[in-house]
């Protein structure tokens, strides 16, 4: 190894510990110190370790997301995915579903495919008490990766969030003004970093207002969504915030199920904002995340690291945005019981 160190560095006109920083991916290096080096390697006939050959060109990015069925991950991965393509990369999706591939299975076949990098989109970093030795292993490895909605500061990689504090401050502030005073969350399973900022910021909401807290976790799915409607319906909720579009639509299944009518008995909120949330009945009052942002920051991010320019691994929030549609309208008057909506007015507020 010293005298093929030595022999590059020579052909370079750098020193030894300067191509030993550039074949250990180190950041330290000026752009063009490490093309000269990486030139040499070529040059002098030697084989550039996995995780630098793809420097000789644009190459491969793995690019795992959550299973489709929720609209939001397909248009996640359509725009990294053309926002890499106008770089040059090509993008290796990979999905995973409950029983199929997982994230962890889908790392040896990336790796084995030369990518020379990986976006995580709500993978394992979401989960606030997940084994993350798998991306600190790439990261020592000299492969780069972005992840995308889950920050954990124990990963030293680029980290991409829709601010969820503000995400519930907006819905909230929403049902307040229509008059809502018994307002409920719905959202995923408390071991979700997403989960844990949505729940954090609605217990900061209803303190302050002076509320009940009604708040139920179950899944991010319609099922999910219909479970937790049920029981904060019972609970006299009369306005839902919701973890995703999906869970806003099993809420108002339960709604309609109870025999009751959105919005004029309950308000409804989603998160997401996927286009699905337009031809719902009513259409659905929903919190964007700015996809097209978020992705194209995220692409360029890696492609940075690709080319060996350093990226801030702190949390990078970026601000929702709340579509008021027809489910969300004036609170019911209540005397204990909700009123009957044949014969009392309701209507968008």
């Amino acid at each position: 190894m010293t005298g093929r160190l030595a022999r590059i560095a020579e052909h370079a006109g750098v020193s030894e510990a300067t191509v030993s920083r550039v074949l250990n991916n180190k950041s330290n290096v000026a752009e063009e110190t490490r093309a000269a080096v990486l030139t040499s390697i070529d040059v002098l006939g030697f084989e550039r370790p996995s995780h630098l050959r793809s420097r000789m060109g644009a190459g491969p990015v793995g690019l795992i997301v959550p299973e489709l069925t929720n609209p939001v991950f397909p248009l996640f991965a359509q725009v990294i995915q053309q926002r890499l393509a106008a770089k040059g990369f090509t993008a290796v999706l990979c999905t995973q579903a409950p029983g199929g591939v997982a994230e962890e299975d889908y790392l040896p076949m990336l790796l084995d495919h030369d990518v020379c990098g990986i976006i995580f989109v709500s993978g394992k970093h979401a989960e606030s008490n997940s084994d993350i030795s798998a991306y600190q292993k790439l990261l020592a490895e000299g492969v780069p990766i972005v992840m995308i909605n889950g920050h954990r500061p124990e990963i030293a990689a680029p980290s991409l969030s829709t601010d969820e504090r503000a995400a519930v401050a907006l819905a909230f502030d929403h049902l307040v003004q229509l008059g809502h005073e018994r307002i409920g969350l719905a959202t995923g399973q408390p071991r979700y970093v997403p989960s844990i900022r949505k729940v954090a910021e609605f217990e900061r909401q209803v303190a302050a207002a002076g509320m009940e807290k009604l708040i139920e976790q179950t899944w991010f799915t319609v099922e999910g969504g219909e479970l937790a409607g049920r029981s904060l319906i019972a609970q006299g909720a009369t306005g839902i915030i919701c973890g995703s579009d999906l869970m806003a639509l099993g809420v108002m299944r339960a709604a309609t199920q109870l025999g009751l009518t959105v919005p004029t008995d309950l308000s409804v909120i989603g998160y997401d904002g996927s286009d699905i949330t337009k031809y719902t009945g009513p259409p659905l009052t929903t919190i964007r995340q700015d996809v097209a942002t978020m992705s194209a920051a995220a692409a360029d991010a890696l492609a940075e690291l690709v080319k060996g320019h350093p990226q801030p691994s702190g949390d990078a929030l970026f601000a929702p945005e709340l579509l008021v549609r027809g489910s969300t309208g004036r609170a019911p008057y209540l005397t204990g019981v909700r009123h009957d909506p044949r014969t009392e007015a309701g209507g968008v507020g």
